[in-house]
């Protein structure tokens, strides 16, 4: 007596692939992301709806039935605040950016100074390795 065994199985599922090739997208995404142009361009946004309010808000008091004048004003000062304000507010984020990772860096050699004062307060070879490491930067 013979057996025939057809396996015509595939060796990996449809849905596994898409998803595998989803979260490579994803990831790629995920590296090409610029923090510092996403929060300029939140910046500038929020800045500019500001001003297109307050565009708005003093048209409305003077329009006086010149809708359509009103509604090319309104955009004049919108293009025009998107157009002065992009550089400085892109300057504002790299400094701020720069400004905040020095921040940072110095609370958590802070938090590791205090870490160590704490670990010397209770053993004393830590104390006398620092003071071994005070008396060498002294001298």
């Amino acid at each position: 007596m013979s057996k025939f065994v057809h396996i015509d199985m595939p060796v990996s599922h449809p849905g596994a692939d898409r998803l595998e090739n989803t979260v490579a997208v994803v990831k790629n995404l995920a590296t090409r992301f610029d923090e510092a142009r996403a929060m300029a361009t939140m910046l500038l946004a929020a800045v500019v709806s500001a001003i297109l309010l307050a565009a708005d808000a003093l048209i409305k008091e003077v329009s006086d039935g010149h809708l359509l004048m009103a509604w090319m004003a309104l955009w004049l000062v919108g293009f025009s605040a998107l157009v002065m304000l992009a550089q400085p507010i892109k300057a504002f984020v790299r400094s701020f950016r720069v400004r905040f990772a020095a921040w940072r860096q110095a609370r958590h050699a802070a938090a590791q100074d205090a870490q160590l004062w704490d670990a010397a307060l209770s053993d004393p070879r830590v104390m006398a390795d620092i003071r071994a490491a005070t008396s060498r930067t002294a001298a």
